[in-house]
């Protein structure tokens, strides 16, 4: 959860809850779309940003104020009157680290919870940790699970549609339990096939072997499996490795990538150089 103190959110603005839809299996952890619009000309939003849901709950100790962040999952699409942008949220719940109770997550229940036409507050916008690189030649290696498909599927659908001269390759690995939880990639919505076509554009997608068991994800298992197209592109210094989504997104990558490169050692090196150019970079939710 975002601390307030930490970001300025002294500007706010009301959004209409234009679209809500679930996106996930009625029988997994639940996942909306949500298309806000904002009739507000001060108001934008990039698709290298992100912006914050403000929320108010009542509690012993009086009135608090939520904030939580939310990347663009879309082209934002901009008029002179108002803006529409598009966010994932998940339904969570988080276990109370003294009392050991369940609690529902205040802002991610609250907008799963939003009806079309409903009002909520929201503030920013906040610069996103990456960016896509001015380099056209510039290759990247997105490694995302859950809602964290978001900023990418902007990132891909922005490169594709508003950039001609895109030369670079792009990996995208994506981790489910299973293949209907790949947002955006299933049977029922598969908005990012579209792109399959393009000579630049991969997606690998990783799922549990055993989604009713809880399995890790095997994330690494699949970058594994691209070792010589990843160490063919790692061998270019114009090479951005972006990660986002929960936190169990990053187990197994030091792993995965040392396997890679040969040696925990190389794979070390090698990541001091992304990350001192800013070319390693991390969302976690």
């Amino acid at each position: 959860m975002a601390h307030l103190s930490d970001y300025d959110t002294r500007k706010q603005y009301f959004a209409i809850v234009k679209k809500t839809r679930r996106l996930s299996p009625e029988d997994s952890e639940e996942v909306r779309e949500l298309v806000l619009e904002v009739k507000d000309p001060e108001f934008g939003c990039e698709i290298d940003q992100s912006f914050g849901v403000l929320v108010k709950s009542y509690d012993d100790f009086g009135n608090t104020d939520h904030l939580r962040l939310y990347s663009v999952a879309d082209l934002p699409k901009r008029t002179k009157n108002h803006t529409t942008i598009t966010m994932l949220v998940k339904r969570c719940s988080y276990v109370d680290a003294f009392s050991g109770e369940l609690y529902d997550g205040i802002v991610s229940n609250y907008l799963c919870d939003r009806k079309a036409g409903d009002k909520i507050t929201i503030t920013g916008p906040y610069e996103l940790p990456f960016k896509i690189p001015e380099d056209r030649s510039a290759n990247l290696i997105l490694i995302g699970m859950g809602t964290g498909i978001a900023p990418f599927r902007a990132f891909i659908k922005h490169i594709y549609n508003n950039i001609e001269d895109w030369t670079g390759r792009i990996l995208l690995f994506y981790g489910a339990k299973t293949g209907l939880e790949l947002l955006y990639q299933n049977e029922k919505d598969d908005d990012l096939t579209n792109y399959y076509s393009e000579d630049t554009f991969k997606a690998i997608h990783a799922y549990s072997p055993r989604p009713l068991w809880n399995d890790t994800v095997v994330l690494d298992q699949s970058i594994e499996e691209r070792a010589e197209e990843i160490v063919d592109m790692l061998s270019v210094l114009n090479t951005y490795i972006y990660v986002a989504g929960h936190a169990k997104v990053k187990e197994g990558l030091d792993k995965a990538f040392s396997e890679i490169m040969g040696s925990e050692e190389k794979w070390q090196a090698r990541k001091a150089e992304l990350v001192a150019g800013k070319k390693w970079v991390e969302l976690i939710y």
